[in-house]
């Protein structure tokens, strides 16, 4: 079982940047550098949707189309954490982001992750 908790959200400017961190713990974190992190996101009314994953080895990073060149993930397995640097916010980046951990190869889609924090809130106004 590892927990998972997200923070860093809040309100931001369109142009800013904020870094959002996701801690691990629980009783099999010593487990967590066999992980891959994902990172979604949820507006109101809309599916959850896929942001980016690293690989658990920190060696492969996949990013949704829509945020290539703006959000950045890395992780640090020492500490058990996992960030998402992002960039250029726009209005339509407002969501609940969540960070989900699924063992060993990173996927795309949510139904293959098997941790997920509580997420946490950006809003971004124009």
């Amino acid at each position: 079982q590892i927990q998972l908790a997200e923070s860093g959200g809040g309100l931001a400017q369109a142009g800013d940047s904020l870094t959002l961190s996701c801690a691990a713990s629980g009783p099999s974190v010593r487990t967590f550098g066999s992980y891959s992190m994902g990172w979604f996101r949820q507006a109101p009314g809309k599916d959850r949707e896929f942001v980016g994953y690293i690989s658990w080895n920190a060696e492969n990073t996949v990013y949704a189309d829509s945020m290539k060149g703006r959000f950045t993930i890395s992780r640090d397995n020492a500490e058990n954490m996992v960030y998402l640097q992002m960039n250029s916010l726009e209005p339509e980046d407002t969501a609940v982001y969540y960070c989900a951990a699924k063992y060993y190869r990173g996927s795309l889609s949510a139904d293959d992750y098997d941790y997920w924090g509580q997420g946490t809130q950006v809003t971004v106004a124009s």
